[in-house]
């Protein structure tokens, strides 16, 4: 492999990492995997990153950034409380679909026997999703595209509940249950009250 500019390195061990989890099968990541498809030492993975689990970091990051600075853009750019509501779990499963080894670390699989900071980090993650979603809900309410007695919290809550199903569908399933199959339909369900 070429040598890598410094933040080149750290990138590509996190591209490398993410490839790695797109495998059906869900084998566990070790660094002397890691270090044999760089073609690196193991070392020289330390040298970027002081564990494992500061790799997973790493993902987590990469995801909060990128579901986060959509999610913006939608709240900002839409102003109707349910096509804000729309937009963040076509969001939310498009990315999954996309990107098949992060969806494995969204749902945990990847962070089994993991630093369990990792496991809480993606739960703040969700809650920070549920209360997006509570306050487009909100919105909705107040411009009477869902009644004034609709509970936010528990519609919220249960559109969570459905994204990471299926997100868990398409990881359980070796990434053949697309969580964007039969979109239309379930959200013409979801936002029925």
């Amino acid at each position: 492999m070429a040598v890598a500019k410094p933040g080149e390195r750290k990138l590509q061990i996190l591209q490398a990492v993410a490839q790695m989890l797109e495998q059906p099968k869900g084998e566990k990541i070790t660094t002397a995997a890691l270090a044999a498809r760089l073609e690196i030492s193991e070392a020289a993975l330390y040298r970027h990153f002081a564990s494992k689990a500061q790799m997973f970091e790493g993902l987590i990051e990469f995801i909060e950034q990128t579901i986060f600075g959509l999610v913006n853009k939608i709240t900002t750019e839409e102003t109707g409380g349910l096509k804000q509501v729309e937009g963040v779990l076509a969001l939310l499963l498009g990315f999954a679909q996309k990107n098949r080894g992060m969806t494995r670390v969204l749902i945990g699989d990847a962070l089994v026997n993991e630093d369990e900071r990792l496991q809480l980090r993606i739960n703040q993650f969700l809650d920070r999703i549920e209360t997006t979603l509570k306050q487009s809900l909100r919105i909705a309410a107040t411009q009477g595209e869902l009644d004034n007695n609709v509970d936010v919290s528990a519609h919220a809550n249960l559109l969570v509940c459905y994204v990471v199903g299926r997100w868990q569908q398409f990881g359980k399933s070796g990434f053949t249950r697309d969580p964007m199959a039969q979109w239309p339909q379930q959200w013409a369900i979801l936002s029925h009250q």
